[in-house]
Parts: C-alpha cells; sequence; structure tokens
C-alpha cells in the first residue's frame, strides 16, 4: 500500500498517483484545474467541532489524533472506498494546513495501513 501525503498547495505531479482531498472545506485561493484532486472525500475529514477545537495547535495533536481516529471508525464505507483506491495503485491524501507533521492526513495515511496491517 502506497499512501503518500502532500499540501494541497504543492504542485500536482505524475507521481501522485490517485490525489485525493481529504479537507471538509475547500483550499483558499485555489480553483479545481490547481488541485487537480480525482477525489474530494469530505467526509474523510474531522468534524467541524473536533477540527475547531483542535485549530492545529501541536499541544493538542496527541488527543486530536485519539478523536479523529475513533471518528474513523464510525466510517467503515470511508475504509472501503479509501482501501479500494490504494489498491489500484499509489494515492496522495491533500491537505491545506501549513503543518506537515500535525494535521488530519498524517492521522488518516497511519489509520489506513493500521487497518491494512500494513506499516509507514
Amino acid at each position: 500500500m502506497d499512501i503518500r501525503i502532500k499540501r494541497v498547495y504543492e504542485p500536482a505531479e505524475e507521481e501522485d498517483g490517485c490525489r485525493i482531498l481529504v479537507d471538509r472545506l475547500w483550499p483558499r485561493g485555489l480553483t479545481k484545474e490547481k488541485v487537480k484532486a480525482d477525489l474530494w472525500l469530505k467526509e474523510a475529514a474531522p468534524s467541524t467541532e473536533l477540527r475547531k477545537e483542535f485549530h492545529h495547535d501541536p499541544e493538542k495533536f496527541g488527543e486530536f489524533k485519539k478523536e479523529y481516529r475513533a471518528e474513523l471508525e464510525e466510517k467503515p464505507d470511508l475504509l472501503k472506498t479509501l482501501l479500494e483506491e490504494c489498491g489500484k495503485g499509489r494515492i496522495t491524501l491533500l491537505y491545506g494546513a501549513k503543518d506537515e507533521k500535525n494535521n488530519q492526513a498524517v492521522v488518516l495515511r497511519d489509520w489506513l495501513l493500521s487497518r491494512s496491517g500494513k506499516k509507514k
């Protein structure tokens, strides 16, 4: 399973494979042509409440990660969709956050890998 993560503001590249936007909100200032997302899975994003509570504060990332993973466990159809895409080849999870280490795409990638039985 080949899952990459990338800021949506970085240029699209051929080696990205299937590009999946995993933010609930469309990224500011970007057109569909710039994003070049194959899928926009709003339901893969954390709930609005959790997103606002976390507010991209690195000190809150541990709790955010725990709560977001619990939300993901409640979405078996989402897991199925993402694992099917992974089975087709590389996917790149696109996110808008500035923090490259403490964001939902990192948690989602790790959750997918743990559910598939593979390591990152």
